[in-house]
């Protein structure tokens, strides 16, 4: 099965300073992203329903970015979250990449979609 590049986007109205701590911090990623988790420097381990999975964090630039690897990825994949302030309207646009096989492109937008109606609820916007 052949993989695919996803890029989404979305528009809020929090900060990318507080974006960024819902990525990066556990009692944040716990209310939106996953059951539990777990960081020991670089290394996250996400835990959803008992079961764990590691990722390793290869770029992270405070408030801007933050890229992660899963340990079992294919060369070359990740999946990142990227935040800018739109110009014109001062809302935060938060950019995210993931790979996913190319017959669940549909199905992996709309767990994002569903995870950012959290997020968003989370973060008031």
């Amino acid at each position: 099965m052949k993989r695919v590049a996803l890029d989404l986007e979305f528009i809020f109205r929090a900060s990318p300073t507080i974006l960024y701590k819902f990525f990066t911090t556990p009692s944040c990623l716990i209310r939106w992203f996953c059951d539990e988790v777990d960081i020991t420097g670089e290394e996250y381990t996400f835990i959803w329903s008992g079961a764990g999975e590691m990722a390793k964090v290869i770029d992270d630039i405070e408030d801007e970015r933050v890229r992660f690897q899963w340990e079992d990825a294919e060369e070359g994949e990740y999946f990142e979250f990227r935040m800018s302030k739109s110009p014109v309207t001062g809302e935060t646009i938060l950019e995210i990449t993931d790979y996913c096989d190319e017959d669940e492109v549909d199905d992996t937008k709309q767990l994002w979609e569903s995870q950012m109606k959290i997020l968003r609820q989370e973060t008031g916007g």
